[in-house]
């Protein structure tokens, strides 16, 4: 499986939340709100002929969405206004988020396209025909 569909962001915020994990619960002082990110989770799957990037990005629409690509970088946006309702203790919140994933040569880039439905944002990114053609994987003999 290839590699070549990478995030562009740091993973500096990670580190520090697997550092303050054992004391974010003890030491509540957020106000309920933990130290977790509020971007939604994403996988990424390579197909024969396409990489498909599936967001997890329940209570939106698809016209909260925002998707770009600039130069080879894919930045998905998304914006929703807040309920009017305080949470006693919030998680997750999704109202607002931006990830960008820098994108290989190999994808189509004027051919993604994107597909909301139940909570869901699916992102096709068809490859080129050389990457279709290409075997993924190469065996190297030991001499």
């Amino acid at each position: 499986m290839s590699k070549e569909l990478t995030k562009a962001t740091s993973i500096l915020p990670s580190v520090f939340e697997d550092y303050f994990k054992p004391w974010k619960e003890f030491f509540d002082f957020n106000g309920g709100k933990t130290f977790t990110a509020t971007v939604p989770a994403v996988n990424i799957t390579e197909e024969k002929d396409q990489f498909k990037l599936t967001v997890a990005a329940p209570g939106m629409d698809k016209d909260d969405f925002r998707i770009d690509i600039d130069n080879d970088v894919l930045t998905i946006s998304a914006e929703t206004e807040d309920e009017e309702e305080t949470p006693t203790r919030q998680e997750y919140n999704y109202s607002s988020f931006t990830r960008s994933f820098r994108l290989p040569a190999s994808i189509v880039k004027d051919r993604v396209e994107a597909k909301y439905k139940d909570g869901i944002l699916k992102l096709y990114l068809p490859k080129t025909e050389e990457a279709r053609k290409a075997n993924g994987t190469r065996h190297v003999v030991i001499q």
